[in-house]
């Protein structure tokens, strides 16, 4: 039978894909017409051109398969109109998985994230059961993921057989956009971040967390969401291990957040004014002023995961930039 993979061209459906592959799997892409597919090449996929959105190619994507591997989001931080963001996260998901069901697909891995968890106010990483409400999730990514988990539950609460997975900041080869993890990565290795604000990271590899999904496959339990994280480090050990790798000095100024929300206001300002992406957010400046750390221990317990050293997917996010033309 085959499996239907979302977001298959994107940095974690595409490490996710290729753990597929590997494990001898019949694979379907649901793929947007025109999207970059420089992720697919080489890969034994079959290709279904359509959309979230759209009820015909939902259901021509699910239809003959029995698995599904719904990864696909749309990851921005910063949006002029969130709306699609909303429609694409959240009813795009819920539509989806409503098809899979009406397919008869006997098993769902969803891709969730970290940023829909809590904080716990003694600092310690938080987990699954790290509560939240949609009033504690800071901009429009956040609040539609938590919003799409939440219709995610709903579901499972009426028959659907899904598992839910949280990655928490993947690196590693194949970030083509590159995410926003990437872009700082990028502009780290060519010497372009002087200074940074004191705040945490959890980093894993994207193909460890490729791992944790054929893992909660497998044996993930229906209705349980697992955190597929890597270790805790602070930007500043971040930018430290990058610079190293680069044979670059590391950064030494910690700029308070107070002096970077500004900045942040101002490239926001100018990003509506002229086009692009801000280099730095307000959300951005906001997520910061808490570390975000989290504990793997329950996917580690219940499914074996093991991920690999923080700086080992460091060092493959470097080297792939770098060969990729990225960091001239």
């Amino acid at each position: 039978m085959t499996v239907l993979i979302t977001g298959a061209n994107g940095f974690v459906g595409a490490a996710v894909l290729r753990r597929l592959v590997a494990a001898g799997q019949a694979v379907r892409a649901l793929v947007r017409p025109g999207s970059n597919r420089r992720n697919l090449a080489g890969l034994p996929v079959e290709i279904v051109e359509g959309d979230l959105l759209d009820s015909a190619s939902r259901t021509r994507s699910v239809a003959g398969c029995s698995a599904l591997f719904h990864v696909a989001a749309d990851y921005r931080l910063w949006v002029r109109d969130p709306a699609p963001l909303y429609a694409a996260n959240v009813e795009g998901t819920r539509g989806l998985l409503l098809a899979a069901g009406d397919a008869g697909v006997r098993r769902i891995v969803y891709t969730s994230s970290v940023a829909v968890l809590g904080h716990r106010p003694d600092g310690r990483p938080a987990d699954e059961t790290t509560g939240a409400t949609l009033a504690d999730m800071i901009g429009h990514y956040k609040r539609s993921k938590f919003l799409a988990e939440a219709a995610v539950s709903e579901l499972v609460a009426k028959g659907l057989p899904v598992v839910t997975v949280n990655p928490s900041t993947p690196v590693g080869p194949g970030d083509v956009r590159p995410t926003p993890t990437g872009r700082l990565i990028v502009e780290a290795a060519r010497g372009r971040v002087p200074a940074f604000v004191e705040t945490g990271l959890n980093i894993v590899h994207v193909d460890d967390v490729a791992e944790g999904h054929w893992l909660a496959y497998g044996k993930g339990r229906v209705g349980e969401r697992y955190v597929l994280g890597g270790d805790d480090m602070s930007l500043r050990q971040i930018l430290t291990a990058i610079a190293w790798l680069t044979g670059r000095r590391p950064p030494t100024m910690a700029l308070p957040h107070a002096l970077v929300m500004p900045i942040a206001v101002m490239a926001e300002a100018w990003a509506r004014l002229f086009g692009g992406e801000p280099f730095a957010t307000v959300d951005g400046v906001r997520m910061a002023r808490a570390a975000m750390f989290f504990s793997s221990a329950k996917a580690m317990a219940e499914l074996g995961y093991r991920p690999r050293p923080a700086e080992q997917a460091l060092r493959d996010a470097v080297a792939w930039f770098r060969a990729n033309g990225y960091c001239n």
